[in-house]
């Protein structure tokens, strides 16, 4: 029983249901390598399950393995509590997790956590597989490569698996296993209520290392891309098969260049660029470096484009590795907007320098690079990344609350803030944004369609009101 659990979604996005995309993913491969299984998803969200309706539906199923979705750190502990309700019902199920944050915490997670039997690490689909074919006496579990096990009261930690070598070889997402809530699934202020919605995977990992992110901890600095041909191929399998007129890429960094300008003849091609809307995320130097790609994108659907910003301060950002420039970020926002495409800028406040002269410095850089919505977080130090060992050898980090790892709650201090005042700077950071009359007015009434239906899905939606309820 594949499990995602009753979960908060981050309010600055406003409300949204996304599909269990990596679920669905490790659903449909167990399903073509063995159709012996017998698999059941459960989506709290989208079947509107309390954690007393979840309880109910593990003692109807009696599942032998529950795995529930855990794949950032502050979800942890709804991973945890999943397990736990699993093993109240019935102490034989054997209880597996995976993501980033268990990967990196495996033995420490095992160690802390009764309840936990199996912690899958790196890659999911073929070391999963092998856990259900080991359970079932088909071949004995150390011999599985990337888990980290409990054996007679010692924990066992088999060899690293490799990578997938070819992503083109995975199966779609088993999407037809929630067909009754394909509909349910949407994301109001990106593409409104009742646009279908699907999440897609056009390759995995980052080449960069930039120290807050664990994509290169992860992916071990590597990146693997599906081919333009098998990316066009689910963008239209999902299209036609149901209706879904809204993607959101999931790359952390989609990268521009020679695949991408054959993603948007594939996608052209096929004659449903100008019927779909998708998201992704790229770098402010590869958009500039690949400017004349961007009028192709626009034509095949691209209509949201995210990038990390993250500072105006030439330092802050070598402190990040994060290898752009204030000006460069400046010309990819002006090329976007001049070929129409909502452009969204995420920018991360607590470095160790910060002060509240260095946050006024920024939020005037936001004013004059003018995004079209801009995303402020907190430096949150998440296990396995350099910012994390840095903070721990420090003594930096001051709430131990996983919860918390959620880039809205100040973990640590700076040099020149506390904790707390680096989380009444967030809220500063956004007021100053979303403040102002002219940025909303020019939203409402904005020539881009992207811009004008999100800003008017904000004013009903109150983002100020929502920030100064975590200061209550």
């Amino acid at each position: 029983m594949f499990v995602e659990p009753p979960k908060d979604f981050w309010f600055v996005m406003g409300e949204y249901l996304p599909p269990p995309l990596g679920i669905l993913n490790l659903a449909a491969y167990l399903r073509e390598h063995d159709e012996t299984l017998e698999i059941e998803i459960v989506d709290c969200q989208a079947e509107k399950i309390s954690w007393d309706g979840l309880e109910s539906r593990m003692e109807m199923f009696r599942p032998d393995i529950v795995a529930p979705s855990s794949l950032s750190t502050c979800n942890a502990y709804r991973g945890l509590r999943t397990i736990g309700m699993a093993k109240t019902i019935d102490p034989t199920i054997i209880t597996v997790v995976g993501g980033q944050h268990y990967t990196v915490l495996a033995r420490e997670s095992l160690e802390a956590y009764p309840e936990l039997d199996i912690v899958v690490r790196g890659e999911g689909e073929q070391t999963l597989l092998e856990v259900t074919r080991a359970l079932k006496g088909e071949m004995f579990l150390p011999d599985v490569k990337g888990i980290t096990f409990k054996h007679n009261d010692r924990i066992v930690a088999t060899e690293n698996r490799p990578l997938i070598g070819n992503l083109n070889d995975l199966p779609f997402p088993g999407y037809d296993l929630v067909r009754q809530y394909m509909k349910e699934y949407h994301f109001s202020l990106m593409a409104g209520r009742n646009t279908p919605y699907v999440l897609m995977e056009a390759s995995r990992g980052c080449p960069h290392d930039c120290n807050f992110c664990t994509q290169c901890v992860h992916w071990g600095g590597t990146w693997r891309s599906k081919t333009p041909k098998r990316i066009a191929d689910e963008f239209e399998f999902c299209y036609n098969e149901f209706g879904s007129k809204f993607f959101w890429l999931t790359d952390d960094n989609f990268g521009l260049g020679k695949r991408t300008d054959e993603l948007c003849d594939e996608i052209i091609s096929r004659g449903i660029g100008e019927d779909i809307m998708w998201f992704m995320q790229a770098r402010c130097d590869d958009v500039v470096t690949h400017k004349d790609l961007i009028p192709k994108l626009r034509k095949a659907g691209l209509n949201w484009l995210l990038a990390g910003v993250e500072s105006h301060s030439p330092e802050t950002l070598a402190s990040f590795n994060k290898r752009i420039t204030p000006s460069v970020s400046k010309e990819a926002f002006e090329i976007l907007k001049q070929n129409d495409i909502f452009a969204q800028a995420t920018f991360i406040i607590g470095e160790r320098s910060d002060s509240r002269e260095t946050m006024r410095g920024l939020r005037a850089y936001v004013r004059d690079l003018d995004p079209d919505l801009a995303i402020f977080m907190i430096l949150t130090p998440y296990p396995g990344t350099q910012l994390y060992n840095d903070a721990v050898k420090n003594g930096w980090i001051e709430d131990t609350n996983w919860s918390h790892y959620d880039m809205i709650h100040a973990i640590m201090p700076t040099e020149h803030l506390t904790r707390m005042e680096v989380q009444q700077e967030l809220y500063l950071c956004y007021r100053s944004y979303f403040g102002s009359v002219k940025r909303r007015v020019t939203g409402v009434f904005s020539k881009n369609k992207t811009k004008r239906r999100t800003y008017r899905y904000m004013a009903r939606q109150g983002v100020l009101g929502a920030l100064r309820g975590m200061f209550r």
